[in-house]
């Protein structure tokens, strides 16, 4: 096939998957009045493909076939540059809402490609056999991915096996001829409500004795005994008007729950090598933190636009705190797109593929979550009160209403009350919404919080080199 239609992506969700919302389940994910909007969400990804002004970036061609350019194996900084922009790019129609139906899917697909040559060298090349022909399956249907990997962990300070509950953490409970069964849960599984495919990956490294727990495969959505159990949060009808983002853009979060669920031998891609859980875990979150900041970059636009604009319509341009918040936006916005482009271009090729800068990506993902909060804060003091405390959008035409909201609540030369209002119910929907709040949780707990990059960038970074700078200019030959 090679590439799908957004109708035939939609068609292929109708399998009787088991989805539950508010306790229901939901018969046909693409008709419930919530989950729905996030399929026609996913569905840009499709349509871009098809857009003129898209097609090149979207689709390559390779050996006369044409396939999404997510599932281009990067060998190399223009290949990761490429995947950078689309994702930005898909990220941006979306509303600044990241699309992540094939995104977050092909970043456990190149981790799954080093992680099989790694255990090949080990005396397990079946694993690289069936990576790479279930890459082929997922390339040339086009099937959009979710990625299962945070386990729900329990008593944090303990490991897997030590747990009280032994399923707090995934793992293999039978062995069968033709494959294993697996039970457990995993949490934070964005966009399966509405893929094709699920990738399970281990969350953390592992030791001996957690060998049941040590276990990477894949499985259709539909597969008897997956439960996925979808959050509520944000899910109120909304006005679009009043919610220009969040009332046309959803991506589903949900509990993934493993009823004692059987997984066939090509589909195991880790079995109980606990030694390598902690390198694949890793290598996933090397490519998806540089997708993470990617889909950042219009959102950091936005906030940037929008505060510009909230200036403009209140008439505070020339007042010199506005200009150093509108700066300080600026700074950040083009602090981290400099960093991940720079990831991108100082890649390392590891087992035949490109890998981003992991130092720079983690610096990259930390300065964006470390300074979201501080900038949403910019935002929201440049468009003022009204925010929270303006009329609704039927005040403006309401007979009753019209006349004093239009009368009272203009702007600036060219901000009549309309359009001062549209302006304010877009940076109120980004930044003091439920949609503004899930944005501030997820840009801190998203591809890992502030603490996993910060440990991360302390073992990328070369303290020894710098270590050794200073003790020759303090005249000492080597550490004291």
């Amino acid at each position: 096939m090679g590439l799908r239609s957004a109708e035939q992506y939609k068609q292929s969700l109708r399998d009787g998957r088991a989805v539950f919302f508010r306790g229901e389940r939901v018969p046909d994910v693409t008709a419930h009045p919530v989950i729905g909007l996030a399929v026609e969400h996913a569905a840009l990804d499709y349509r871009m493909a098809e857009e003129p002004r898209y097609r090149e970036l979207a689709v390559v061609s390779e050996a006369g076939q044409l396939y999404s350019r997510y599932y281009r194996l990067p060998r190399n900084s223009v290949d990761l540059l490429d995947r950078s922009r689309l994702i930005a790019s898909a990220t941006r129609e979306g509303a600044v809402l990241v699309v992540l139906i094939k995104e977050i899917g092909t970043d456990a697909l190149f981790a799954l490609h080093l992680s099989a040559a790694r255990l090949a060298r080990a005396g397990k090349p079946e694993y690289q056999e069936r990576i790479g022909a279930y890459y082929q399956f997922c390339r040339s249907n086009d099937l959009a991915l979710a990625v299962a990997q945070t386990d729900v962990k329990g008593n944090r300070a303990l490991g897997p096996s030590q747990q009280e509950h032994p399923d707090y953490y995934l793992r293999i409970v039978a062995e069968r001829s033709d494959g294993i069964v697996v039970r457990g849960a995993k949490v934070h599984t964005s966009v399966a409500t509405n893929a094709n495919e699920l990738i399970v990956l281990p969350t953390r490294a592992m030791r001996a004795e957690d060998g049941a727990y040590a276990v990477a495969f894949a499985l259709p959505v539909d597969s008897p005994g997956l439960k996925l159990i979808a959050s509520p949060f944000g899910c109120a009808p909304k006005d679009p008007v009043e919610h220009p983002i969040s009332a046309r853009h959803k991506m589903m979060e949900t509990l993934t729950v493993f009823d004692d669920v059987f997984v066939p031998r090509e589909r195991i891609f880790m079995q109980g090598e606990a030694e390598f859980a902690g390198p694949l875990a890793l290598d996933f979150v090397r490519y998806h933190r540089f997708t993470a900041v990617s889909y950042k970059l219009p959102l950091l636009e936005l906030l940037a636009g929008a505060g510009y604009a909230a200036a403009e319509a209140n008439g505070i341009l020339r007042a010199a705190h506005v200009r150093d918040k509108l700066t300080q936006l600026a700074v950040y916005h083009t602090t981290v797109r400099g960093l991940i482009e720079r990831a991108a271009e100082s890649c390392t090729v590891e087992e035949g593929l490109a890998v981003p800068n992991t130092l720079l990506t983690n610096v990259a993902k930390y300065q964006f979550a470390h300074n979201y909060h501080a900038a949403v804060q910019i935002v929201q003091d440049l468009a003022g009160g009204l925010l929270a405390t303006a009329p609704g959008a039927e005040d403006l035409q309401s007979e009753a209403t019209a006349e004093y909201v239009r009368k009272y609540l203009g702007g600036a030369p060219g901000f009549d009350a309309e359009k001062r209002l549209r302006l304010l119910y877009l940076i109120a929907d980004l930044t003091a919404s439920d949609f503004g709040g899930y944005q501030e949780v997820l840009n801190v707990h998203a591809e890992g919080g502030l603490e996993a990059e910060k440990l991360q960038t302390y073992r990328e970074y070369d303290y020894r080199s710098a270590a050794e700078y200073a003790y020759r200019l303090a005249g000492l030959a080597a550490k004291p």
